[in-house]
């Protein structure tokens, strides 16, 4: 699904030039769980970002389901992201003025898919994450781990091909970290392809390998431990 070859991203800052990532050559396989580890600053996110078409390489080659895609404009990144990539943040990102159903069904909204069958589909996924009860309630009025429960029901209610998370328990006290891991890992096991960025050597456990970043660069891929 997933092949980087010799991929580089630098940022320019007030003629400031910093190597984020140096030469990346990373993969992905259909169905595959991979945890992303390293210190602050090593590029992890950086790497997330540019998977999930967020941002573009400054050179390397990626290629997504067979699509070179590294130097795409923004529009034809878009384009593709839609039904294709679902996001997982460590922040959650919700709307506060929408409904946990409303929340969900955003990716649905610029789909463009009917109304019917948005809320078909809504339902749908909020039973199988055990929060159809929390249909019309507020992101205010749930816990962090419920709220992230919305976040991965929003992230797959397109049906994408991968998800993408980036610390997606590091707002979450140790017991709704465990119930997020386990979705994670159940979506997975259905056959969505998983790749996530982690502190957790716990979490990382779960996966099916763990790449190790350091400077810019990958260090070590291999299973968990």
């Amino acid at each position: 699904m997933i092949t980087i070859e010799n991929l580089t991203k630098v940022f320019l800052a007030e003629e400031v030039e910093t190597t984020a990532l140096n030469r990346i050559r990373f993969t992905a396989t259909s169905g595959e769980f991979v945890a992303i580890m390293g210190p602050s600053g090593c590029g992890k996110s950086t790497l997330l970002n540019i998977i999930g078409l967020l941002d573009n390489a400054t050179s390397g080659q990626y290629l997504f389901d067979g699509l070179e895609v590294a130097q795409l404009r923004e529009t034809d990144r878009t384009r593709l992201r839609k039904g294709r990539i679902g996001f997982v943040f460590q922040s959650f990102n919700l709307i506060d003025e929408l409904t946990v159903a409303e929340n969900i069904g955003l990716p649905l909204l610029y789909l463009q898919t009917g109304a019917a069958e948005r809320k078909k589909r809504v339902t749908e996924v909020m039973e199988r994450l055990g929060i159809a009860h929390r249909g019309a309630h507020f992101p205010q009025q749930l816990s962090g781990g419920q709220q992230q429960r919305v976040a991965i029901a929003r992230a797959v209610v397109a049906g994408p091909k991968l998800i993408l998370a980036d610390e997606p328990t590091g707002n979450l006290d140790s017991a709704h970290g465990q119930e997020v891991m386990d979705l994670l890992a159940k979506l997975n096991a259905e056959g969505t392809t998983v790749v996530m960025v982690t502190h957790s050597p716990a979490d990382a456990q779960r996966a099916h390998r763990i790449v190790r970043l350091f400077d810019g660069g990958i260090v070590d891929s291999a299973g968990p431990a």
